[in-house]
């Protein structure tokens, strides 16, 4: 099962929205320890906790789900998201082909 997942780190208050075709929780882990490398965005802290999980059935459909949310750039859609399940319904079914 592949997902779109965003982190958020309370160190720097800051959302990170990725997608994935591995589980969340080792992810998660990757990016808490730098795996990505020193430069990556997600190296700055290591306290990234998983925010909001949207699994779906492959990798293509996840990175679209990725895509439309950056695309809001905005952390009160972010929040919103998770606030309102429908919202998530609705963009994974607009991003679906």
């Amino acid at each position: 099962m592949c997902s779109c997942y965003i982190l958020y780190s309370s160190n720097i208050g800051r959302f990170y929205i990725g997608s994935t075709h591995i589980a969340v929780a080792e992810r998660v882990l990757k990016h808490n320890a730098a795996a990505y490398g020193k430069d990556s965005y997600t190296a700055v802290t290591n306290d990234w906790e998983l925010f909001l999980n949207i699994p779906v059935k492959d990798f293509a459909h996840a990175v679209r789900i990725e895509r439309k949310i950056k695309s809001m750039k905005s952390s009160r859609y972010i929040r919103n998201l998770k606030k309102y399940p429908e919202m998530v319904e609705k963009i994974v079914r607009n991003t679906s082909t």
